[in-house]
Order: C-alpha cells, then sequence, then structure tokens
C-alpha cells in the first residue's frame, strides 16, 4: 500500500477491524518511511452480473430495467410497489447467489413468471403474454386454463 503521505509502499498494520456490518475490514497502517499513520478499507470484489439474450448479446443485469417490466405487469392490480420491490430485491438476491455470473434472459424471466404466479394472477398472464409472444386470444386462453385449478 503507497503511504498517502511519502508515498513509500513499506507499511505495517497497526490495527485492523470489521467494519460496515462484516462487508469490509478496516485496517490502520503506519508508514514505515515518515512514520504516520492512514486507513485503508478492504471489500469484496464484486463481479457483475451478465444476462445473455435469446440472440446471443450479453448485456449488464439492470435492476431498473426488471423492475419497469414488473410494474407494467402489476399496473392496476392489488400488488404494491412494496410487493415489487420485494419480488425484484428476492430475484436479485437469487440471480447473485448463483456461481456463474451469467444468467440466460429466460431463466429470469420464468423466474419472475413464477415469483408473479403466486403474487397475482393478472400480473402474471400480463408478463407472460410479453414473455412468451402471445400471437392471439388462444394464447391466453390456454395460460388462463392453466391458472384454473
Amino acid at each position: 500500500m503507497r503511504c498517502p503521505f511519502c508515498a513509500h509502499v513499506e507499511d505495517k498494520v497497526v490495527d485492523s477491524r470489521a467494519c460496515r456490518e462484516g462487508m469490509a475490514i478496516r485496517r490502520r497502517r503506519e508508514c514505515l518511511q515518515c512514520g504516520r499513520r492512514f486507513t485503508t478499507y478492504e471489500y469484496i470484489e464484486n463481479v457483475p452480473l451478465t444476462v445473455i439474450k435469446a440472440d446471443g448479446r450479453r448485456e449488464p443485469f439492470d435492476r431498473g430495467k426488471l423492475l419497469d417490466k414488473i410494474q407494467l405487469a402489476c399496473y392496476k392490480t392489488t400488488v404494491s410497489m412494496a410487493q415489487i420491490e420485494d419480488l425484484v430485491d428476492r430475484l436479485e438476491s437469487e440471480l447473485g447467489g448463483l456461481a456463474d455470473k451469467e444468467v440466460t434472459s429466460k431463466r429470469i424471466g420464468e423466474s419472475v413468471m413464477g415469483h408473479l404466479k403466486r403474487l397475482n394472477d393478472v400480473a402474471y398472464v400480463r408478463f407472460a403474454s410479453v414473455y412468451r409472444q402471445f400471437k392471439d386470444k388462444s394464447d391466453f386462453v390456454r395460460e388462463l386454463e392453466q391458472l384454473t385449478p
């Protein structure tokens, strides 16, 4: 670690402790050249999630885009914004927990539909109609028949 005061590269760690709810380590260091102390923080590197689209393109995961699509499906239903936020949080947590940091848009869509199916039938069918690209009313009828016990 380079000393911010004299730019010397050798130091010793005087104190280490966890901070930011265990998400970082705070280290007090002392420069072996000038003797001044400084603080550094160590974080786990967050590898961003990449979405593989149906046509093979790759793009970074966008929470806002997912939130917008789910909000659109839930428009004028009984689903609250808090429930939508919670759903997106759960999805993001599921995806972030995957060993592979690349996920297909198909897997995301199927996961969204699973959550929406439990949350609200209307929102589920709306999302499914766009995601599965319904062509006519028979596609809607088929999907609705699957919802009825």
